[in-house]
């Protein structure tokens, strides 16, 4: 696009700015109380839920590492998402009931009813940590890929749509949040529709021809089935899919705040469900795309600039120069919708821990508008605190936060461990749970920075041997093995009372099927 946004693209861009800050605006005057900020008085449609899920879950760097991924490979990262669907239909009936009535708002509530206050501060300052680097990644990311294709600078449009971002999300609460989510679900789908087109007609020969070179040169493969946890083969991104998912569903507060704010258990899988369906086939659209701008170039013979030197960058380049005015707008403002979507979720859900989690706890006798005004607060400082993130990562590429990201990537580790040591075992308690979380800070580090070619630490035969794809796995199993193991061992002074087995799957289910028995009866 010769370096400039044409003006039809910038107005397709503002329309679609203006559209979020004006949704947030409209629900400004229901934000009177935390329960409306923080869960939309549970009211949320199912289907409007489900959208906001998916919308949550697909980020700007979906955008970018999807093609990227698939133009310079296969489509091997599409099989973490499938363990999407295997989670949800493991744990999806069990755990969304179960959340619905074992927590107010924040998901680490469960976690200091079952193991005490710290153990819920550790949980929660874990999540946050962990959200804090995406953030600042996700705000550099898209303004990156956005300057690619526009010439704007990558520090303005970190700055605007971090105003925006924290705009709409400070006076809407999450009903704007989830009802702009909505909205950019369908732009996303929009944009998505739009590259493909161009993608699959524009070469000689059409979608056959693209299609078929993909499938006869093998771009179009899940990857390598040998049993190898050295490399990323179907068996380690299933195992790294399947716990991240995990986490996601069972400890992580943006995915449990959907299920709080739906009408009833039934509405909230339905939703839950509905998300996940969207995010898969979206997963594989951009991974089409991606094959999609490989074939693009193998059959027109066009040569791609001596700028473009990484595969990430071969799609924005195909949207600079191929998308006709407008169109490129509509991308843009899919891009937007994807990445703030995310923000404003993590947003929300930041000042969902840093309220209940925190504020509350330290000071018991606040009041509801205080709480209120606290959340407002932590929305506008975490989104300062991430633009700000971005800004150095847009001056440094990288390197200045490379030791943070790190730090927090040791840090924040275990939590899908810890659910499932907290659900799963009646004999768990605190002290053992902290030994468990002891180990895995310290599996973690040692594989964090020992694994690699370019490894931090290098203690040659005792360095990590396998794939990082499963640090994450193995710590959070870290955690459940050794929380246990030393819960059995460590004495504890009282035997757990029925409320706290009741925090249990065991005790839950005997619970539930009283309560189906006692409806039996009285019918």
């Amino acid at each position: 696009m010769g370096g400039n946004l044409r003006w039809l693209d910038a107005l397709t861009t503002a329309i679609y700015m203006l559209v979020v800050v004006a949704v947030g605006v409209k629900f400004s005057r229901r934000q009177t109380s935390t329960e409306a900020y923080f869960v939309a008085r549970r009211s949320v449609p199912a289907w409007a839920m489900g959208i906001s899920l998916f919308a949550t879950l697909i980020s700007s760097v979906t955008f970018v590492a999807y093609p990227g991924s698939a133009y310079a490979g296969d489509w091997s990262l599409l099989v973490p998402g499938f363990m999407v669907v295997l989670v949800l239909a493991l744990v999806g009936s069990v755990i969304i009931p179960f959340y619905r009535r074992a927590v107010g708002m924040s998901a680490y509530e469960y976690f200091g009813r079952r193991f005490g206050r710290l153990a819920r501060a550790y949980a929660a300052l874990a999540f946050s940590l962990g959200h804090f680097s995406k953030m600042g990644f996700v705000f550099y990311l898209l303004a990156l890929t956005i300057d690619r294709m526009t010439g704007w600078g990558v520090d303005q449009l970190i700055v605007l749509v971090g105003i925006v971002t924290i705009f709409y999300t400070v006076v809407g609460g999450l009903e704007a949040v989830i009802w702009n989510d909505v909205l950019q679900g369908f732009v996303l789908w929009l944009g998505i529709f739009v590259c493909l087109g161009f993608l699959l007609f524009l070469p000689p020969g059409g979608p056959s021809a693209v299609l078929s070179l993909a499938w006869e040169s093998g771009k179009i493969s899940l990857g390598d089935p040998a049993l190898d946890l050295s490399r990323p083969t179907i068996l380690v991104l299933s195992l790294y899919g399947f716990f991240w998912y995990l986490q996601k569903y069972a400890a992580d507060q943006t995915v449990v705040q959907r299920y709080l704010v739906a009408k009833n258990d039934r509405q909230a899988l339905r939703g839950v469900a509905l998300g996940a369906i969207l995010c898969v086939p979206v997963w594989t659209l951009f991974m089409l795309i991606g094959t999609c701008t490989w074939a693009f170039y193998r059959l027109t013979g066009e040569a791609l600039p001596p700028t473009v030197t990484k595969a990430d960058q071969v799609f924005p380049h195909f949207l600079a120069t191929h998308i006709p005015p407008g169109l490129a707008g509509v991308f843009v403002a899919s891009l937007l919708a994807a990445a703030m979507s995310t923000l404003a979720s993590d947003l929300n859900c930041l000042a969902v821990v840093g309220v209940e989690d925190f504020y509350r706890q330290l000071r018991p006798g606040s009041t509801d508008r205080q709480r209120l005004r606290a959340g407002r607060w932590i929305v506008a400082a975490c989104g300062g605190v991430a633009v700000a993130m971005a800004l150095v990562l847009s001056r440094t590429h990288g390197s200045a936060l490379s030791l943070w990201y790190t730090i927090s990537a040791i840090v924040a580790v275990g939590l899908a461990g810890l659910f499932l040591l907290a659900f799963l075992s009646t004999r768990a308690h605190a002290r053992g749970v902290w030994v468990g979380i002891a180990a895995t800070i310290l599996f973690t580090a040692w594989a964090t920075l020992t694994y690699g070619d370019k490894r931090m630490l290098d203690l040659g035969a005792w360095n990590y041997p396998w794939h990082d794809y499963t640090i994450g796995a193995v710590g959070h199993l870290v955690l459940l093995v050794v929380g246990y193991v030393a819960s059995v061992i460590i004495p504890v002074r009282e035997a757990p009372d029925e409320a706290l087995l009741r925090m249990t799957l065991w005790g839950w289910m005997k619970q539930r099927a009283a309560e189906r028995a006692a409806v039996g009866a009285a019918e």
